[in-house]
């Protein structure tokens, strides 16, 4: 995957363009940032966004370019996603809930992902990667090439999380935090980067349905652990987190109990 990204990523900027789009509606697209209409000062980024479950639902409107762009895309995205089922048991589980409680309560669920691509900064001081923000969705499987950029906030600082080979990160997101009612955290990250190197990561994003209601596990409320949340579809959540872009506080505290 890592190769594929790299060979993308270094194909005729004319080449690339062909995926180019600024809405971040469309379920495949090539972009700057994060939030170009929002922001005030743009990211060291540029990055690849592709849906990928239902996959038949997306596949054809990926790069054709490397060739085998599709096949080995598709191949990854599969395997992926059934390490994240196998997690959502384990995770649902280790709540005390039914094994498939989690996989359940996200509706159809979603799949997406990105190629984040991060050239050399003449001036990385500047600016960051992608700023300090929790992920929005359920949970999250990154894949990082062995240049490091990626912190977590801990304590109150700033760890840098080094790239291990042929290994992966999971990244608890915001939704996994309202169903297990504040028992699992999702993470606070950043991604640096640097004047030398490019760096490439690959998080695949695992989410709710538009249409899902989020909510805590009704098995893990009584009278001494009342819901830290209100009820909310995905959608509802997504769009109030898109419109505020990416800030150090996330979007949860809009979403808490009465």
């Amino acid at each position: 995957m890592l190769r594929i990204a790299k060979e993308f990523f270094r194909l005729p900027e004319s080449e690339r363009l062909k995926s180019y789009s600024d809405d971040p509606t469309k379920a495949t697209r090539l972009s700057t940032s994060f939030n170009l209409k929002t922001e005030k000062v743009s990211n060291w980024r540029d990055f690849l966004r592709l849906h990928c479950y239902p996959l038949e639902d997306y596949v054809n409107e990926w790069p054709t370019n490397p060739p085998s762009f599709r096949e080995d895309v598709a191949k990854y995205c599969t395997n992926v996603r059934g390490l994240v089922l196998q997690l959502l048991e384990a995770i649902s589980e280790s709540l005390g809930l039914e094994a498939n409680h989690i996989n359940k309560a996200i509706g159809k669920h979603g799949q997406h992902m990105a190629m984040n691509y991060y050239p050399p900064c003449p001036q990385p001081e500047l600016t960051y990667g992608l700023p300090g923000h929790t992920d929005p969705n359920l949970i999250t499987i990154l894949l990082q090439d062995e240049v490091p950029g990626l912190q977590v906030l801990r304590n109150g600082k700033w760890i840098g999380v080094n790239p291990i080979p042929n290994t992966f990160i999971v990244n608890i997101g915001d939704q996994m935090q309202v169903i297990s009612n504040d028992k699992y955290k999702s993470v606070l990250h950043r991604a640096l980067v640097n004047s030398e190197k490019e760096r490439i990561s690959i998080p695949t994003f695992y989410c709710p349905s538009p249409e899902a209601v989020i909510e805590p596990a009704k098995g893990l409320i009584d009278e001494d652990h009342p819901a830290v949340y209100r009820s909310f579809t995905y959608a509802e959540f997504y769009e109030k987190f898109w419109d505020r872009g990416l800030a150090t506080e996330c979007c949860l505290d809009k979403f808490k109990a009465a």
